[in-house]
C-alpha cells in the first residue's frame, strides 16, 4: 500500500519525455497549408517527410481536397434518418451501440 504515490508518479515520466521531443517533431504540412496558410513551411515539411525536391503535387493534391471538404453539403440527424437509403444501416449501428453498452463489452 505504501508504493501507491510511486505507481501515480510514473505517469510524470512519459510526460516528461514528451516535453522534451515534441518542440523537435515537425508540424503537419496539411495545417500548416490550411490551417496557418504558409505555403513555404509547408513545401519543406513535405520534403522532410517524402524525402523528394518536387511536391508541388502533393500541395496541390492537399489544396483540391480542402476545396472539395469545402463544397461538402452537411445533413443534420432528422435529415439522414429520412433517407431510406441510409436508415437501416444507421438503426443497426445505434442498436449495435447500445448492445455493447448493455452486455458491457467495453468494460472488459
Amino acid at each position: 500500500e505504501s508504493r501507491w504515490p510511486f505507481l501515480f508518479g510514473a505517469i510524470i515520466v512519459p510526460s516528461l519525455i514528451q516535453v522534451v521531443i515534441l518542440p523537435f517533431l515537425p508540424e503537419s504540412p496539411r495545417y500548416l497549408l490550411l490551417e496557418k496558410h504558409d505555403r513555404s513551411k509547408a513545401e519543406k515539411a513535405f520534403q522532410r517527410f517524402l524525402g523528394k525536391d518536387d511536391v508541388s503535387h502533393e500541395i496541390e493534391e492537399v489544396l483540391a481536397e480542402s476545396r472539395v471538404q469545402r463544397n461538402t453539403k452537411l445533413v443534420s440527424i432528422v435529415q439522414l434518418l429520412r433517407t431510406r437509403a441510409v436508415r437501416w444501416q444507421i438503426i443497426t449501428v445505434v442498436v449495435t451501440m447500445g448492445c455493447y453498452q448493455l452486455c458491457g463489452l467495453n468494460a472488459v
